[in-house]
């Protein structure tokens, strides 16, 4: 009785053995020319011959493929460009043309609105300069606010103080 059992533990031992065996795997490319491994045959795959029947594949951090959240997204700077901080300007018309920068990069749907001396100018638009006609004599201060698409104040420039010097 012993030697069937002895038999039977044998047995069973290579039938698992073969059927481990019997796994087979097979390669392709995707449509994005990703290699993909399955144990499902696919169209065009190549079966893949193991030399072991242990596999130990590292755990993967999947944490590349999560999107991207609000917080992870790059923030905005947004700078006036001229006139230089406390520049003199000296233009009888009253002329003062307004450039900033934005980095990383002004983007589709966003708008700037110009303040001066803590007022609006206008209303926001998709443009990075400003013209300002008849700006009276004196010390002015400009200020500029990016809004996203969403309408929300995404960066706000630094204060830029200038001099506006026309004859009387």
């Amino acid at each position: 009785m012993n030697n069937k059992i002895l038999l039977l533990i044998i047995a069973l031992g290579l039938s698992n053995y073969g059927y481990a065996g019997e796994s087979k795997i097979y390669a392709w490319k995707d449509k994005n020319g990703v290699l993909v491994f399955s144990d499902t045959p696919h169209k065009g795959a190549t079966e893949i011959k193991l030399t072991s029947q242990d596999l130990n594949i590292p755990a993967a951090n999947t944490d590349i493929f999560a999107e991207k959240t609000q917080s992870q997204q790059a923030a905005f700077n947004i700078a006036i460009s001229s006139p230089e901080h406390n520049q003199t300007i000296r233009e009888n018309t009253g002329s003062v043309y307004v450039t900033s920068r934005i980095t990383p990069r002004f983007e589709t749907g966003f708008t700037i609105q110009l303040f001066i001396d803590g007022k609006a100018h206008g209303p926001a638009i998709n443009s990075s300069t400003f013209a300002i006609r008849d700006v009276e004599r004196g010390e002015h201060t400009l200020q500029l606010k990016l809004f996203n698409s969403k309408n929300q104040i995404i960066a706000t420039s630094q204060p830029c103080i200038f001099f506006m010097h026309r004859k009387g």
